[in-house]
């Protein structure tokens, strides 16, 4: 019998204590046997990086890498030079994945006769308040263009921009680095992984929980890095955009899910103090109105929100609030 790929499995660590343990117990279950953890302790300043050690100490699978604090997607490409697997994939150290996360991506390459070098699945929002969990997936088995799964992505239609719940041969992160010093990296480097791939085989099950939690980066208070989504998003459009024409418009929606996405997080903390930015953020999103929403492809919730946009700015940034508020309960 033919032995089984070696998979790495890349953890960046930063300030988890918390949730860490969730994590890496989900890790250590994997049914998928052959593989290797590597944590990298990105300056903790809390328990993690004891935490990680103890968890090498006991599992000859981990191997920690212990660094100054140079951020995730320094973490990441760290971890990707430390990695030594045919495939990698990613966890953040505040989420959990279930035990049959990396069997169910790499049998999904195995399906295709390994055709594909990139295997996306499903995500389970998981909100840490309430215990709220709600399904990103629809159970779908297929088989898609790179090309597909961008068009997918700008409109998210079940593929995500998320570095994680992705399993990917290790040529395509040899090609590809995480921006360091930014955030919302993701956005930055998904679109370039489906560029660089014919087919990718896709499995809509959730199997990979995502925890959202109010100090993560995407629901703590507003602060100008945050700005940083909008250029990223718009160097994804521009590349879209010239290398696929025909995708212009889903390329113009991701944009415009940016600038609402800003939008919300600047009207969500009173201390902002962003009102040039979220100027320019209404003039864009007044510019393409039209256009988006004449695309039957723009999502609901888009529509929703120019609808309530339209009816003032003190309106939408109630409305907008009570939304986040049900969405959890």
């Amino acid at each position: 019998m033919q032995k089984l790929p070696l998979i790495s499995i890349i953890i960046p660590v930063y300030n988890v204590e918390h949730f860490l343990r969730k994590c890496l117990d989900s890790v250590e279950s994997q049914t998928y046997k052959n593989t290797e953890i590597i944590l990298v302790d990105d300056g903790s300043t809390d328990h993690s990086g004891k935490i990680v050690d103890e968890y090498a100490v006991s599992n000859p699978k981990i191997r920690v890498l212990h660094q100054a604090n140079g951020g995730l997607s320094n973490a990441r490409n760290n971890g990707i030079k430390a990695a030594t697997g045919k495939y990698l994939t990613f966890i953040d150290s505040d989420d959990y994945v279930a035990k049959d996360y990396v069997s169910y991506l790499f049998d999904l390459l195995r399906k295709d006769n390994f055709k594909s070098k990139l295997a996306i699945c499903s995500i389970m929002n998981v909100f840490e308040k309430t215990g709220k969990q709600l399904n990103n997936g629809n159970g779908q088995e297929i088989v898609l263009s790179g090309k597909e799964c961008l068009k997918k992505m700008c409109y998210q239609d079940l593929v995500d921009t998320c570095a994680y719940a992705k399993l990917g041969a290790r040529e395509l992160y040899e090609q590809v680095k995480f921006p360091e010093g930014y955030l919302f990296e993701d956005i930055a480097t998904t679109y370039q992984l489906f560029a660089l791939c014919d087919t990718v085989a896709c499995g809509f099950t959730a199997k990979y929980y995502y925890v959202i939690r109010q100090g993560s980066i995407v629901r703590s208070s507003f602060n100008k890095k945050k700005l940083e989504l909008l250029p990223m998003t718009d160097k994804m459009a521009a590349f879209v955009k010239k290398n696929y024409p025909d995708l212009t418009n889903a390329a113009l929606r991701r944009q415009v899910y940016a600038r609402f996405s800003t939008l919300n997080q600047i009207l969500g903390d009173p201390h902002s103090n962003a009102a040039i930015e979220q100027k320019k953020i209404l003039e864009f999103l007044d510019r393409n109105r039209k256009t988006v929403l004449a695309d039957p492809l723009t999502p609901k919730r888009d529509r929703i929100a120019y609808k309530m946009l339209g009816l003032g700015l003190p309106f939408y940034r109630f409305a907008w609030k009570i939304y986040e508020q049900l969405k959890i309960r």
